[in-house]
């Protein structure tokens, strides 16, 4: 059924549209690139120079990449990871394409929660393919939905080529939808959706779309036929995570949502609370699909927070729809609702200082406990304030003043979280949705090895780098104007001019050479951090970490002070 839109809702939708783009691609290249995302980049280099290297189980990422770096005449951080954060962007507009079954409003709501999330907005910012395996199945799913089959056919084969994350969203859905069809609920009369079904023709259609596709752009117009083993090679990737030693807490996965989406968790249990109590045809098969994703990321032994991306949709489509229950306030209600969005906002800031105090005292201190007094008592007085005013004025404006108070405390903790993880204020304050091991000196390596290249040769990329006894595509991928060559020992009839090795190797034994340390793989000890590091974090971002060293040497004979 077609429904009528309401007033604004394309400027809406343009608002979303520009916050989704701005967050996803403002300072897209201030963060070096770690090994995973350098290794990507890599492969997509070297195509786009004419070599023909081996590629990783991500055909998507790499094969549309490489015009960009072909265009450009090499290779930048911002560069590397233009493309999902493009494709991360047009996610905000899938909600569009369901409105026929969760309507225009709770639509755009969802929109902004797309567009705003840490987690989305994060895996937007990362050179990979995780992003364009959501945002290219999501589309196929709307698409579906819209009776377009040629153009989910089109969608669908895109996402086949996502690499191993789609097969975790492809196992999530299937699952679901087994469960959503066994249980045979007994739903209720409110908003029936329409069934789903295809005949001969549309499955041919939709076949047909999928195979041309992959052949396509799977070989990126015939120009790197080996794209289609790498799409095929996704699936033992992802099969072979199941045999894999598990590196990612379970806690992780749970801080995750609690700490970037607690708000939209919020909200998410109360609709499926709702849901299952009056056996809504909504609420219910977003629940199966929200709690299914969230155990196979959690049961996933090589899982990684970003595979929480299958967790977001169903979540925020739900938090979406309980929001929607609460939008529409009385003209008579307006003051004494805002009044009480206004408590419940002082009270929460109230006892979120109180609890951030408390991370600077040693429990059983006097300070400590007068802080986690005043925690418990904001706390207790919060939900007296509420029965209070449920009494005195209304139970809707009880839960309206709530909800919004809530709304607006958490959604500040979630919008910080989304400014965090855009790396905008450094690795020093790390987030959960990063990549490990961030080259925290890259940028000024390159520069230093630039500069001894101009000093020596007149230009900026004359001199090449050896890199010795280190496995790093991040360092590659920061010399790669160097042509950086790997060798496992130092070639003393032939010493080069320029080496990088790591801190307990020493050339001067053999040949005179100047070095330079540089901090590099700077690593947050998830690992190690104790019940009290994780507060800290909550409240400050702050977090043991450690880092690698390593050294660039440079002969001497690049020096215009060297001995003769």
């Amino acid at each position: 059924m077609n429904r009528k839109p309401f007033k604004y809702e394309g400027w809406l939708y343009g608002l979303a549209f520009l916050l989704a783009i701005a967050l996803r691609l403002i300072g897209l290249g201030h963060m070096p690139l770690n090994d995973f995302e350098a290794r990507l980049a890599l492969q997509s280099l070297h195509l786009a120079n004419g070599l023909k290297p081996v590629l990783d189980a991500h055909p998507a990422y790499i094969l549309f990449t490489m015009p960009l770096f072909f265009l450009y005449g090499g290779g930048m951080n911002a560069l590397a990871r233009l493309v999902p954060a493009l494709v991360g962007s047009a996610l905000m507009f899938t909600p569009l394409l369901f409105q026929d079954r969760i309507r225009p409003r709770p639509s755009l709501i969802l929109a902004f929660f797309i567009a705003l999330d840490p987690g989305l907005v994060a895996v937007s910012r990362q050179a990979g393919s995780p992003i364009l395996a959501l945002t290219f199945l999501v589309f196929a799913l709307g698409l579906l939905n819209k009776n377009d089959f040629r153009k989910a056919g089109i969608f669908a084969a895109l996402a086949l080529l996502g690499g191993p994350a789609i097969w975790a969203g492809l196992l999530g859905l299937a699952l679901s939808l087994a469960i959503y069809q066994a249980a045979k609920l007994r739903f209720s009369d409110e908003d029936k959706a329409k069934p789903f079904s295809m005949d001969a023709s549309q499955r041919n259609e939709f076949f047909i779309a999928i195979a041309v596709t992959l052949l396509l752009a799977g070989t990126l117009l015939f120009l790197v036929p080996n794209g289609l083993s790498a799409a095929l090679a996704s699936i033992p990737a992802y099969l072979s995570g199941w045999r894999a030693v598990v590196k990612v807490n379970i806690s992780w996965l749970f801080i995750s949502l609690l700490a970037y989406q607690p708000f939209a968790l919020l909200l998410c249990i109360l609709a499926v609370i709702r849901g299952w109590v009056k056996a809504s045809r909504k609420i219910i098969p977003l629940s199966i699909w929200f709690v299914v994703a969230l155990i196979l990321a959690v049961i996933y032994p090589a899982r990684q927070i970003s595979d929480l991306v299958w967790v977001l949709i169903p979540l925020y489509a739900l938090a979406a729809l309980e929001l929607m229950r609460f939008i529409n306030i009385f003209p008579e209600e307006r003051a004494e609702t805002a009044g009480a969005i206004l408590l419940t906002a002082f009270l929460w800031v109230f006892g979120w200082l109180n609890f951030t105090s408390t991370v600077w005292s040693i429990p059983g201190e006097s300070t400590f406990n007068q802080h986690l007094i005043m925690v418990i008592g904001s706390v207790v007085l919060l939900i007296l304030s509420i029965v209070l005013v449920a009494f005195g004025w209304s139970v809707r404006v009880a839960q309206r003043g709530l909800v919004w108070g809530l709304g607006l405390s958490l959604g500040v903790l979630s919008l910080a979280g989304t400014l965090g993880v855009t790396g905008l204020r450094g690795a020093f304050n790390p987030e959960l949705w990063w990549q490990p091991s961030i080259p925290l000196q890259a940028d000024l390596l390159t520069t230093t090895v630039d500069d001894l290249s101009e000093w020596s040769k007149g230009y900026d990329d004359g001199v090449p780098v050896v890199i010795i006894g280190i496995d790093s595509p991040a360092l590659e991928w920061a010399l790669r104007e160097h042509s950086p060559k790997i060798a496992n020992f130092f070639d003393a009839s032939e010493p080069p001019a320029l080496i990088v090795t790591t801190n307990e190797f020493d050339p001067n034994t053999i040949s005179p050479y100047r070095g330079q340390d540089f901090s590099w793989k700077f690593t947050t000890s998830w690992v190690a951090a104790q019940p009290r590091d994780w507060l800290k974090w909550l409240a400050y971002r702050e977090m043991p970490q450690t880092n690698e060293t390593i050294i660039l040497w440079a002969s001497n004979d690049l020096f215009i002070n060297a001995a003769p």
